[in-house]
């Protein structure tokens, strides 16, 4: 659980997942993140728009430092959407 390791409390993820259950939501966000490059999830503005975006989204009301602590994680983990390997890593991360 390395998103421990940026402040991201455990009982936080276990909402959104939870509230990702809900098919209408699930798709919403599919759409958001819908042709999403690396270099998209490298650009700190572009994380930041995301992850209001997500919050808004999802009905999460966030902090301005819980949301810097969500940008510092997806910058941190220097995501490729294509690549297999890093989205099974995020896949283990979050089951």
């Amino acid at each position: 659980m390395s998103y421990v390791k940026y402040g991201i409390r455990p009982e936080f993820v276990e909402r959104v997942k939870l509230k990702l259950k809900n098919p209408a939501v699930k798709e919403r966000i599919k759409l958001l993140v819908n042709g999403l490059t690396k270099y998209d999830l490298a650009d700190r503005a572009k994380v930041r728009k995301l992850v209001k975006s997500a919050a808004s989204i999802l009905h999460e009301k966030l902090t301005d430092t819980q949301e810097e602590q969500l940008v510092q994680f997806v910058l941190g983990q220097k995501i490729d959407p294509n690549n297999t390997f890093h989205l099974i890593k995020l896949w283990g991360m979050f089951r």
